[in-house]
């Protein structure tokens, strides 16, 4: 039970924000919008969009679309890609002379995979209040879905389109030991599966989410092999937005240690070596680590023919 002169918090939220985000000094609300399904538009997001003087979109049709279907009427800037340093300067210039601006990008969150960042900086490097609005984000989304996360994990975004950088990055986040989460494009998500499978992901655990949110929301769980084979099975794979969670690199301690003996290995040699004579060396490290003299032998001639 509520004690007396207690209000319920979220009434009271919801109210606070419909009442009193117009009485704040100009403003930029960074404003999470649906990924998917309209239904997960905030109280507090659609109060903002009511209430600012102007909203700066990704693209202006599709936020048009979506303040049509909300009864919203707002004058609208364009902010994408190819002008946000532009466009910061006329989000700044409607904030001096009084406006609210709300930026919002197609989907999601702006700055998160999408243009926003640049107008951010600018706003609060000119000293003007940025204020977030969060809401649908399509990371917690297939995060929350995959029961592969329960701690720590990285967000990676898009992968580079192509070139060697993209399997050059894809490797190096598949190396890291906790899961990690991508988003690729419809048109390169079959790209995406060789990828993984050539870099020998098939054994590890995957979650696949296609349209988040949205009436065709599917979700591939397994390993890698399952995975791969349920996304070519699939006939509109290349029809919506995907979302990856692919799970930690797991070393386990006994390989964890068998790298940390490797190392310290490689360290002890490189020191004698550059002192001493190989044999001498060898002799060192066989006496004082009890490693086969075989072992450490072939190890101390590698190491020697890098240096010379």
């Amino acid at each position: 039970m509520q004690n007396a002169g207690e209000g319920n918090g979220m009434n009271d939220a919801v109210n606070s924000d419909a009442q009193s985000e117009t009485r704040r000094e100009p403003s930029l609300y960074v404003v999470a919008t649906p990924i998917g399904n309209m239904g997960d538009l905030s109280l507090r997001a659609r109060a903002v969009l009511e209430q600012v003087d102007r909203i700066a979109a990704e693209d202006t049709r599709n936020t048009a679309r979506m303040l049509d279907a909300l009864g919203i009427k707002k004058p609208l800037m364009a902010h994408h890609a190819h002008n946000e340093r532009e466009s910061a300067q006329g989000v700044l210039a409607c904030l001096q002379r009084g406006e609210s601006v709300a930026l919002v990008s197609d989907a999601g969150t702006p700055a998160v995979s999408d243009p926003g960042a640049v107008v951010v900086r600018c706003v609060a490097e000119a000293g003007f209040t940025v204020v977030p609005v969060p809401g649908a984000s399509s990371v917690l989304a297939v995060v929350a879905a995959s029961g592969l996360v329960d701690g720590a994990f990285t967000f990676r975004g898009f992968l580079p389109a192509k070139g060697k950088n993209r399997l050059d990055d894809l490797k190096t986040w598949l190396a890291c030991p906790e899961p990690q989460v991508v988003f690729e494009a419809p048109h390169r998500v079959m790209q995406l599966v060789d990828d993984l499978e050539s870099l020998g992901m098939g054994g590890r655990e995957m979650c696949a989410g296609r349209e988040l949110t949205k009436q065709f929301e599917t979700f591939y769980r397994g390993s890698g092999e399952q995975v791969f084979e349920q996304v070519r099975q699939d006939p509109n794979a290349e029809r919506g937005e995907w979302a990856w969670v692919i799970g930690g690199n797991q070393i386990s301690d006994h390989d964890a240690e068998a790298e940390q003996a490797s190392a310290d290995l490689d360290t002890w040699l490189a020191l004698l070596l550059a002192e001493l004579p190989l044999k001498t060396a060898v002799a060192l490290v066989v006496k004082a680590t009890g490693m086969a003299k075989n072992s450490v032998y072939d190890r101390a001639l590698a190491i020697k023919s890098g240096q010379s």
